[in-house]
């Protein structure tokens, strides 16, 4: 049996959450929505170096961070009864520590983090909206949530915070991956006709 992120060098941790809403605004929201975030904390390669124009260790990262984190946020809506094919939208997110470069987390989130997520939840037409900064441990991160095929589907337009109380140290990223079931609870915004 292999442990999720093996090949990860200097993966510290794996945080996964759900969070189902049963009520928004006193009235029931039938079915629950569903957010799970998958989040991981890793070794960052280049936290310390400086100006490093070569990031392909980190789009690297992205890649594998990617396909555990996708892996994790998939277990965890089996776990309440969901699977990949009910997944309607997807944000993610990352946090640097100090001693790294805020293109890092551009180069952990851009070029390669998609592909694993899409070929998992089966498609994905449209951008995995996503958010990045520079901050120390305990540091939240706020990551847009936006409909996996249509950006401009406002019931799927939605937030979901991330943190983890120790992380990022200095020489680490925190890695972040959201995926939604049903919208917004009780979504009722309408495009004006």
């Amino acid at each position: 049996m292999t442990t999720p992120g093996e090949d990860i060098v200097g993966l510290r941790c794996i945080v996964t959450s759900v969070q189902r809403t049963l009520l928004e605004a006193a009235a029931p929201v039938d079915p629950p929505t569903v957010v799970v975030t998958a989040a991981l904390v890793a070794h960052n390669p280049l936290a310390g170096a400086g100006r490093v124009d070569d990031l392909s260790a980190l789009e690297t990262l992205g890649s594998r961070a990617a396909t555990v984190l996708v892996d994790a946020a998939i277990a965890a809506l089996g776990a309440v009864g969901l699977g990949a094919s009910d997944v309607r939208g997807y944000g993610k997110g990352a946090i640097v520590g100090f001693d790294g470069d805020r293109e890092h987390t551009a180069a952990v989130l851009h070029p390669r983090f998609g592909a694993p997520v899409r070929a998992a939840i089966g498609g994905g037409a449209d951008i995995i909206p996503g958010t990045k900064k520079v901050a120390g441990a305990g540091s939240s991160i706020t990551m847009p949530i936006g409909n996996k095929d249509d950006r401009w589907e406002f019931d799927d337009m939605d937030s979901v915070d991330v943190a983890i109380v120790d992380a990022p140290r200095p020489d680490e990223i925190v890695i972040a991956l959201a995926l939604s079931v049903g919208g917004r609870p009780n979504a009722r915004v309408k495009i004006p006709s």
